[in-house]
């Protein structure tokens, strides 16, 4: 596995994206949540980039070299952010399919109400 810092991974990010995509991020948690339409996308750690992804897409993630995102290996793994294979880093034409899955993926999901 290899590291990359999130700033790294986030300019990756943005460069997969298309122009359309309503992408924004902030620093979380040590790392970076980006954020497609105002919701919860993708996790950008100084570790690994995990869509966020459901059903088939997250599956065909996972066959194709990802794993279910861990934040420590001793903690369950997410049902829902998927880390992607270490060598579409960088490679925009393998990434920016999987992000406009992630993008459709997250604008379909409802809006939480402000708490």
């Amino acid at each position: 596995m290899t590291h990359h810092p999130a700033k790294a991974l986030l300019q990756a990010f943005q460069r997969a994206a298309r122009p359309d995509n309503e992408l924004t991020s902030r620093a979380m948690f040590g790392g970076i949540l980006a954020y497609a339409s105002g919701k919860p996308a993708a996790s950008l750690s100084d570790m690994r980039l995990a869509l966020k992804l459901g059903g088939a897409a997250r599956d065909e993630l996972i066959a194709a070299g990802g794993a279910p995102l861990r934040y420590e290996p001793d903690t369950s793994a997410s049902k829902s952010y998927t880390l992607v294979p270490d060598a579409w880093i960088g490679d925009r034409a393998a990434l920016r399919p999987w992000l406009e899955q992630c993008v459709t993926f997250v604008g379909a999901a409802p809006s939480k109400g402000k708490r």
